[in-house]
């Protein structure tokens, strides 16, 4: 087991700062005898924690600089009683958020906690909505900030400082659950869910980091999540086809085909790096969306591209968290448009379908930042749209955009199989159509694409 998994605060700074200047508040006097509730014992605790911990308190905060972006870091230290919250834990974890603001750094909180100090009663537990306010204060001053998660993480810290990040990564194996094992039921103790894959599968965490991957991970998110508007973002170059379809049918044909290139081929293109968040938060991941933040000849662009797939009500809610995270922290938006609609089954309505996509229509509306568009292949009805910029919308020669399917419209007006060729040249689905309504500023690889 390595320090940093073994809970030394200052260990898992060191493994992924180049450089690391620690801070202190200027704080608080004793908290008095036994502490603020003069629990029997609780003095001899913190002084065989220091023993052990070698430090004051369970939170180490400094600036430092990890990949070249000077950010502030603070990270637990399990060792001190379990790595838990109490009045001055608070006092520390304030302190650290109120520096990243007056500097104008992103914050990283590397976490391995038990949750609050129960020998503080509920005066540690206020410390939980201390943290609230500052994650929030952070978050409307524009700033990053990048949670690890460490084993383990449970608790208010976890339901707060972790689950309240922008980015949440986690050590491989970890513990992670807001119940710790010896709270909750007991046929849950060991239920996969409370670790940290059982949590990037729910939605909850963005991805895994295995030993040794820590600091470079670290690297590639913050560089990603500082950068700045500089302008809309560039359309994609087409990958596919070059010739437009000759009717409506050939446009469906074109965009259906197993041979066309989808999102993976176009974000690899188009980035030099990128890094995938993951998750909608409440509890749904969709494969079929991939979203993150990525670099492009020095610069920092956000994307969201729909993969081919239905787009289900996690993917909605994940791209709708990723388009304001980027308008938060400044940072443009590239959208790839792709597939045949919302997922419309029976479980995508039990799971909030219209209202996942109308939030994504509120985020796309109420983006500050530019949103670059390009539709690479099916554009179907409102679960394509809702990704589509307004006025910035490109497409490929390979794509169409419609209302609905041809098929599907048949289905609506009652006619026969044989109909859906016509009805695909009816609803003017193809590129040079769209460009002709306005649908589309113009299509990639044939001129006019700025």
């Amino acid at each position: 087991m390595s320090e940093l998994s073994a809970g030394s605060a200052r260990a898992a700074i060191n493994e992924v700062a180049g450089e690391f200047t620690e801070l202190s508040p200027s704080g608080s006097g004793p908290p008095g005898r036994d502490g603020p509730l003069g629990w029997p014992g609780y003095d001899a605790a913190v002084e065989r924690a220091r023993q052990r911990g070698g430090d004051g308190e369970s939170v180490v905060y400094g600036h430092a600089t990890i990949g070249g972006v000077r950010t502030v870091v603070l990270a637990f230290d399990f060792r001190y009683l379990g790595g838990s919250v109490g009045r001055r834990t608070g006092e520390r974890i304030e302190h650290a958020f109120t520096e990243a603001r007056a500097h104008g750094r992103p914050v990283v909180s590397m976490i391995a906690s038990g949750g609050s100090r129960l020998q503080e009663g509920m005066l540690a537990l206020t410390q939980l909505q201390r943290i609230a306010a500052q994650c929030l204060a952070t978050r409307a001053a524009g700033l990053a900030h990048v949670a690890v998660l460490r084993d383990p993480t449970t608790g208010g810290v976890w339901a707060t400082l972790g689950a309240g990040a922008d980015v949440v990564l986690a050590e491989s194996g970890a513990r992670v659950g807001f119940a710790g094992r010896r709270v909750r039921p007991a046929e849950d103790a060991d239920h996969p869910v409370f670790t940290a894959e059982g949590q990037v599968a729910a939605g909850h965490v963005d991805a895994i980091v295995h030993t040794g991957r820590l600091r470079d991970v670290l690297a590639g998110w913050l560089v990603a999540l500082t950068g700045r508007w500089q302008g809309p973002a560039d359309v994609p170059r087409a990958l596919g086809a070059t010739a437009l379809p000759a009717d409506g049918m050939a446009a469906v044909l074109a965009a259906r085909s197993a041979a066309r290139p989808r999102a993976g081929a176009y974000l690899a293109d188009y980035f030099d790096t990128y890094e995938l968040i993951s998750g909608d938060r409440c509890g749904g991941v969709d494969p079929g969306t991939l979203c993150g933040f990525g670099r492009r000849a020095g610069r920092s662009i956000a994307f969201a591209a729909q993969a081919g797939t239905p787009t289900t009500p996690a993917g909605f809610r994940t791209a709708t968290r990723l388009v304001r995270l980027a308008d938060r922290l400044g940072i443009p938006v590239l959208t790839l448009v792709d597939t045949p609609g919302a997922a419309n089954g029976s479980a995508a309505e039990a799971a909030g379908l219209a209202p996942a996509i109308a939030g994504l229509f509120a985020a796309m509306s109420a983006a500050t930042v530019p949103i670059t568009t390009l539709v690479i292949g099916e554009g179907g009805s409102g679960g394509a749209l809702a990704l589509a910029a307004e006025g910035r919308t490109w497409i490929t020669p390979d794509a169409y955009f419609s209302v609905i399917a041809p098929e599907a419209a048949a289905a609506i007006l009652g006619r026969p199989a044989a109909d859906v060729a016509s009805l695909a040249n009816a609803l003017r689905l193809r590129p040079q159509d769209l460009v002709e309504l306005g649908v589309v500023q113009g299509i990639a690889g044939q001129g006019g694409v700025s």
